[in-house]
């Protein structure tokens, strides 16, 4: 009998931890699938929404050349001057008639170096010297304020672009023709600095 008791006792038992650790994996199992649930309803990177084109920077036309302006002559002369100083180039003064609205600069180094000046002379003039290695780069403004009326006058920007170049036997300056970008960066200058507003960059596309 006590056998039995025993027996019994021993069973039950038996039934208890197994009922306690069916429990245990069932409460592991539901954080499991609660942690995994949680993870799935997450917004993932491939659901994200992304802005690719904020910040970027915006292209447009090159801008009339000449460009018309409503302001007098000699106010528009003077910001001419200001703009000039503003961009680092520097006036030749023997060449230039300032009064009569006549601007010449001096030539305006915008690249040095055999390894940027081919791809910033590319943006500034069109190349066609295949065979050149190009050292050096500049261009030099003339920039002439005409008269339409006592409060309209025109501007016109003119850029001569130059690239130093060299076979390995000797280097020499070459002028090659105008992307006119180097006009349209002065112009949008001298548009900020009457209007207070700036148009926005324009970049040339790469062959």
């Amino acid at each position: 009998m006590l056998l039995r008791v025993t027996k019994a006792f021993c069973i039950m038992g038996l039934l208890g931890l197994t009922i306690f650790g069916q429990k245990g994996v069932d409460t592991q199992t539901q954080k499991i699938k609660e942690d995994a649930s949680r993870t799935t309803s997450r917004q993932t990177d491939a659901t994200r929404s992304f802005d690719w084109g904020k910040g970027k920077t915006k292209t447009r036309d090159l801008l009339p050349n000449p460009y018309r302006f409503t302001a007098r002559r000699d106010a528009l002369i003077e910001i001419v001057m200001e703009a000039l100083k503003e961009k680092q180039i520097l006036l030749d003064e023997a060449a230039s008639r300032v009064k009569d609205g006549i601007i010449i600069t001096q030539p305006f180094v915008f690249a040095k170096g055999a390894v940027t000046t081919k791809s910033e002379l590319t943006q500034y003039g069109v190349v066609e010297y295949e065979d050149s290695a190009w050292s050096r780069a500049q261009y030099t403004l003339t920039i002439e304020v005409q008269g339409i009326d006592a409060m309209a006058n025109n501007v016109s920007v003119i850029a001569k672009v130059e690239g130093r170049s060299g076979n390995g036997i000797g280097s020499e300056w070459r002028t090659v023709p105008s992307s006119g970008i180097a006009e349209d960066e002065f112009l949008a200058k001298l548009v900020e600095l009457v209007t207070g507003r700036s148009p926005e960059r324009i970049v040339k596309t790469q062959p």
